[in-house]
């Protein structure tokens, strides 16, 4: 362990892994070619420690030393003091929450190794929206999802606005992506899971009528906010299921749909 280092320049090159947080194409560039990812607040970075994650190095302004001390002294890493402005100046944006942390990747395992194990699994093709990747993880994190897994396309887990959103529950659900789509979804159905298509459709059987929640083994598949899944994902599917809408409301916000859907298909659900 190192004291904290003061840092005065934005161009510092140590400074490298917090520049420029909201240029997103940059950032989704980087992040998995260089092997990191950024944890943004105090309760996120304890988080990805507790998960087993490296930390590269730290951000801190200097209110936050105190309260990060004991990872400060406990982490190999580097902790880098700077003033909000000079935080701003190099990140892009207000860091209000004052502690950001770069920490390392560790390399994902394989979707089949993942379902030996699982019994419900999230499938998500083509979600592209943070929000959304974070909102359905803390979801599946809190009830009782034991996989998620992703198409080709789908946005990163590990992006910063992911990991806030989910509140560091990204680190508490294992997932994997599919090398192919929808043909990845062949080794989800080889390893004894029903998938179940979520969709708006009339066509569609209610979540309730199908009861999910007593099959052994499920994967529900999600689609992108507004297209939903596509027709060769809904194809692929074994079942199309649906929530019940009142008062003419014809959907719901994917995120929103997902903790619905997640506590349909939980066979141990919590209780009150």
């Amino acid at each position: 362990m190192a004291d904290p280092i003061t840092i005065h320049e934005p161009d510092d090159p140590r400074l490298h892994d917090y520049t420029g947080l909201t240029d997103v194409e940059l950032r989704r560039r980087r992040e998995p070619a260089e092997g990191l990812f950024i944890a943004e607040g105090e309760k996120v970075i304890r988080r990805a420690g507790e998960a087993g994650y490296a930390m590269r190095s730290m951000l801190l302004s200097a209110k936050w030393v105190d309260t990060m001390r004991d990872i400060i002294d406990e982490a190999p890493a580097p902790v880098y003091v700077v003033d909000p402005a000079l935080a701003e100046q190099v990140t892009g944006y207000h860091v209000h929450r004052g502690a950001l942390a770069s920490v390392q990747r560790k390399p994902l395992p394989t979707a089949a190794g993942l379902l030996t194990t699982a019994r419900r699994v999230v499938v998500m093709e083509s979600v592209n929206d943070h929000t959304n990747i974070g909102a359905i993880f803390r979801s599946a994190a809190a009830l009782g999802m034991d996989a998620v897994l992703l198409s080709p396309d789908c946005a990163d887990p590990l992006y910063r606005r992911s990991v806030k959103v989910s509140m560091g529950a990204v680190f508490s659900v294992p997932y994997a992506r599919l090398d192919t789509w929808p043909t990845g979804l062949e080794t989800v159905r080889e390893a004894g899971f029903t998938l179940l298509a979520l969709t708006p459709d009339d066509r569609a059987k209610a979540l309730g009528e199908v009861a999910p929640h007593r099959m052994d083994r499920v994967a529900l598949m999600l689609g992108a906010e507004g297209d939903g899944l596509s027709r060769r994902a809904l194809a692929a599917s074994d079942e199309w299921v649906r929530i019940p809408m009142s008062h003419g409301v014809d959907s719901l916000n994917v995120g929103a749909a997902a903790a619905v859907a997640f506590y349909a298909v939980a066979t141990d659900r919590p209780s009150a």
